[in-house]
């Protein structure tokens, strides 16, 4: 069998969005989308098995056994038993969701909760199109590598970010600002990394990559992330399935309130931890805070009505000893908002723990205009240590909707980072600087990038000619400008 073209299969996966448009809203492609596609790979991946299963043992039930299949596919819930119904369409679909799962303990909950039997939003005759639009190819890794089959699925959920726009910030952030990051936090293989609030896994991805492109064995990571919506968290258990992954661990909840990491009662810890949580979360749990049993408030309790540095202790609170580093992207306010928050910034700068800033462009994530910054910060440090501060907004290619960061300017503000990393003397003007705690206090513990970074203004060199030309420019437009509301009066009636 030969492989499919990458981009052959972007376009053909895409193609069946364009099957559900008019009845299911493009924020909503994701929860029906990504099932069929999961659901086809698995069903393909799984009759291969077979076929090479049958050429050793050459005996059916022996074939359909646990040792030679990743995922059990009951008969009843195959792809193909699916396909050959022509009414009740979706229940069989349904069923089957349920089927494999109840076969499948790692994959409970998996295929999401969509509203499969709903004949108003997804008649027979329209899921019927959509099978068989999925069924003119062979998902199998003989067609698909995972890698593909990985990226295939990145495109996807890149695309369908792209469509729901406004409502695509919950689920999915930039993958060169998350390349950032996890090339600032560099996890090796046999480290451990956590997303407290991980979307559809796109910063668990990334550090598979990264350990990948420099030469290490990414299944040798710990991978954990927790996700409150339930239909993304099932997006990122399939996202990571896809790309071959098989040791992860993702689970449903509300991080701030209930984290479900815990040993022994305690948070867990760990080597890495990334996120980009929902910015100034209203409703975050304030009252569970004011008696954290798990000392996240160590710092001081957040706003009542801001979860930003809730966030913030948590991710904290969830790295190791000596090891931990974190990074976390929150809108600008954390670095200067006073009361609760400016006491939680002035304790984690006390100890030293806030190793660097950087300041991004406006209009880099979906849903927000508002710039936003990324925050390091390391369990192992010393006390009342200097900050480097990154000023980034002007690295970045303006858009019509919205503004982007390419892999090259990612990889140069990470360059800046690194530079400014192996020599703290030195200053990038208006760029990067290593700004003493000495500073910082005597700022009051406002952390504003322009305080401390900023471009320099350019001279503007004009001739004594020039000057007086367009004084005289400026002059004749006010006289200009005087004359028409004098006669705009008397036309009112207004004495002049």
């Amino acid at each position: 069998m030969t492989l499919i073209d990458l981009q052959d299969l972007e376009a053909h996966l895409w193609h069946a969005a364009h099957i559900l448009t008019g009845p299911i809203d493009a924020s909503d492609y994701k929860t029906y989308i990504f099932p069929v596609l999961f659901f086809k790979r698995i069903c393909d991946v799984y009759d291969e098995e077979y076929e090479e299963a049958m050429e050793q043992v050459g005996d059916d039930e022996m074939a359909r056994g646990d040792m030679f299949h990743r995922i059990q596919i009951p008969e009843e819930c195959h792809w193909e038993h699916v396909f050959a119904q022509t009414k009740d369409i979706g229940q069989s679909l349904k069923d089957a969701f349920r089927g494999i799962e109840l076969a499948n303990q790692h994959l409970h909950g998996i295929f999401g909760d969509a509203s499969w039997t709903n004949k108003e939003r997804l008649p027979d005759e329209l899921l019927m199109t959509l099978l068989n639009h999925f069924n003119k190819i062979n998902l199998g890794v003989a067609s698909v590598r995972d890698d593909d089959m990985g990226r295939a699925y990145e495109y996807l959920i890149k695309r369908f970010a792209d469509k729901a726009n406004k409502k695509a910030g919950e689920f999915y952030t930039p993958r060169t600002i998350v390349r950032l990051m996890v090339n600032i936090l560099d996890p090796q293989a046999g480290e451990s990394i956590y997303d407290p609030a991980c979307g559809t896994g796109g910063m668990l991805l990334e550090t598979i990559h990264h350990v990948k492109e420099n030469g290490g064995d990414p299944r040798l990571l710990t991978l954990k992330g927790q996700e409150k919506n339930l239909t993304t968290e099932a997006i990122a258990r399939m996202n990571l399935f896809l790309h071959g992954m098989e040791d992860f661990d993702i689970i449903r909840g509300d991080t701030l309130r209930e984290p479900k990491f815990l040993k022994q009662d305690k948070l867990e810890t760990f080597d890495c931890v990334i996120a980009n949580p929902p910015f100034s979360l209203k409703e975050w749990g304030h009252n569970k805070w004011e008696s954290d049993p798990y000392g996240r408030n160590k710092f001081g309790l957040a706003p009542k009505t801001n979860g930003d540095f809730s966030w913030v202790q948590h991710m904290f609170a969830s790295l190791k000893q000596k090891t931990g580093r974190m990074a976390i992207v929150l809108p600008h306010g954390v670095l200067f908002r006073g009361g609760a928050e400016g006491r939680i910034r002035k304790a984690l700068l006390d100890k030293g723990y806030i190793e660097s800033i950087i300041g991004l462009a406006p209009n880099l994530f979906y849903g927000t205009g508002i710039p936003a910054c990324i925050l390091i910060l390391q369990k192992k440090a010393e006390p009342k240590e200097p900050v480097l501060i990154i000023n980034a907004e002007e690295i970045f290619t303006k858009g019509r909707a919205q503004n982007t960061l390419s892999t090259e300017q990612a990889d140069e503000i990470y360059q800046i980072y690194e530079h400014q990393l192996d020599d703290y003397s030195h200053e990038q003007e208006g760029v990067a600087r290593w700004v003493p705690y000495s500073e910082i206090e005597e700022n009051d513990f406002n952390l504003n990038i322009a305080r401390y970074v900023q471009k320099p203004l350019e001279e503007e060199t004009i001739t004594v000619d020039e000057a007086l030309k367009d004084f005289q420019q400026k002059l004749a437009a006010l006289e200009k400008a005087e004359d028409e509301l004098e006669a705009l009066l008397i036309e009112e009636g207004f004495e002049v």
